[in-house]
């Protein structure tokens, strides 16, 4: 039996069966790096998240748009109305223009992806480059009498939205508790109400970043970027909207409350999906807090936490060992046990590549216990993605499966006592799960490949000839480099080390 998708939607704090708006067609987006600094470990773990959801997505047969978007303006200090522009503050560090910036950290963005394996978005939009869906945006609000215009500002009036809707329905906050719990700045702000946020800031004298609108010349707030970049590349309605938790307040309850007064839909997206956060010794990884690792010191070990370097893919299977809504803990102790089990799943693909079925070698009558039982294992491999995208409990499943083909090889199970179809549907899951939705690859060996063959073929002499110190030097030396060599009844392999 066929099982249906659930994914835990935060608007209804429920698991849900996913049901498309437009089936076959999917509409997915996803908040972006704002890129003033180089990728760290936080944002690799909203990427890692959302390029599973999205490869699944296409394995199931869906046609996805998926869209993230680079934010490259209008994202000021404290993620508040008030401050200096993030990048243009780098960019006079720097003395650069901030389109340099922008474009530099883009790229090692894109650079950081392309190595933990990132299936590249549908459409990647900047927010600079979207000025005039902004503008318009900015103006149906107002127009429908949810925004106020003061000294050359727009701002977005959340009282008055909140009496014909719920602002704080994303994330469970109650508006008179937010009002009790922000000071009073009366005299202080332009803001009617502490809690409004800027659709349109006016630029002051020294801000270089600016555009010209019906109010002034200045720049977008950053919350509408993604509402009016959102609704042009998927509509003012789509599937999921995804994002890191830290984002649900304010920035997509604000989303929320533009795209609904704006366009007066109930909702800009039926799902709304957040990831949690990466944590170092329990606090929140992050720049603010200055406890983060960028990625490429991760891959490099140069960084006072890492005991030593961590592939790519280690970084990778040690993002999804966890469950996407459940903090992850960074330690060394984590990333060297990721390691092992991202070694163990390729050393399974191997095995995998070297397992033939043929109709020679089929009993006539299989053995129903044993291909019911294989069936079931594979079938457990999706329980884990179809439960919310559960990916450890799918890494542990296909684990079991591994199990039972590691058998295979070693001739414990004899390949005959398989039907044809149980075995295409344990080789195809766990290729499959493994390449195509979990995005792991094959990165320690690649082209060395026949050099290996080469040296086992040395290695297989020398011990026929029982020049043991010449065996012993051999496997000493593939040990360094991460290979073990197996000696078996069938012959001689290697795999790497777990």
């Amino acid at each position: 039996m066929q099982q249906k998708l659930n994914l835990y939607n935060t608007l209804t704090r429920k698991k849900e069966e996913f049901e498309p708006l437009h089936a076959p067609f999917v509409g997915m987006y996803v908040c972006g790096p704002t890129v003033y600094g180089e990728p760290h470990l936080g944002h690799a773990r909203s990427a890692v998240t959302f390029d599973v959801l999205y490869r699944y997505l296409k394995y199931q047969g869906y046609k996805v748009r998926y869209v993230r978007n680079i934010t490259d303006v209008g994202h000021l200090e404290n993620d508040a109305d008030e401050g200096e522009d993030k990048i243009q503050k780098k960019a006079k560090l720097e003395h650069l223009e901030p389109m340099e910036v922008v474009q530099h950290y883009t790229n090692i963005y894109h650079q950081e992806m392309d190595k933990l394996n990132m299936l590249q978005p549908d459409i990647e939009p900047r927010a600079s480059g979207h000025i005039i869906e902004q503008v318009q945006m900015i103006q149906e609000i107002l127009d429908n009498g949810y925004a106020y215009e003061v000294n050359g500002s727009v701002y977005f009036d959340v009282p008055a939205y909140n009496k014909e809707h719920k602002y704080g329905k994303l994330s469970g906050r109650v508006i008179e508790d937010l009002m009790a719990n922000t000071r009073d700045t009366e005299g202080q702000s332009e803001k009617r109400s502490p809690l409004d946020f800027a659709l349109w800031k006016k630029a002051s004298p020294t801000h270089i970043m600016r555009w010209p609108s019906p109010w002034s010349e200045g720049f977008p707030g950053w919350h509408l970027e993604c509402s009016a970049m959102s609704r042009k590349y998927l509509g003012t309605t789509f599937d999921i909207h995804g994002g890191g938790l830290d984002l649900m307040f304010p920035h997509h309850e604000c989303e929320i409350a533009q795209s609904q007064a704006s366009h007066s839909h109930t909702d800009a997206a039926k799902y709304w999906i957040h990831n949690n956060m990466i944590t170092v010794n329990g606090q929140k990884m992050g720049k603010s807090l200055g406890n983060f690792i960028n990625l490429s010191e991760l891959f490099s070990g140069n960084h006072a936490m890492l005991e030593q370097a961590y592939t790519p893919m280690t970084i990778r299977f040690f993002i999804l060992q966890a469950h996407y809504r459940s903090t992850l803990d960074f330690s060394n102790e984590a990333l060297q046990a990721a390691r092992k089990g991202y070694t163990k799943l390729m050393n399974g693909l191997r095995v995998l590549k070297k397992l033939e079925y043929t109709e020679e070698t089929a009993e006539t009558v299989p053995d129903e216990k044993l291909n019911e039982e294989l069936q079931k294992l594979a079938q457990e491999c999706f329980r884990g993605l179809n439960d919310d995208l559960n990916t450890a409990r799918t890494i542990a499943a296909l684990f079991n499966l591994l199990k039972k083909i590691n058998s295979l090889y070693l001739g414990q199970i004899n390949m005959g006592q398989l039907s044809r179809g149980t075995f295409d549907l344990i080789r195809d899951t766990y290729q499959e799960l493994v390449l195509d939705v979990l995005g792991l690859k094959e990165e320690s060996v690649g082209d060395m490949e026949e050099v290996l063959n080469l040296v086992l073929s040395f290695y297989k002499e020398a011990k026929e000839q029982k020049a043991y110190d010449k065996v012993d030097a051999i496997r000493a030396e593939l040990k360094q480099h991460g290979i073990v060599i197996k000696d078996m009844k069938t012959g001689i392999d290697w795999a790497y080390e777990e």
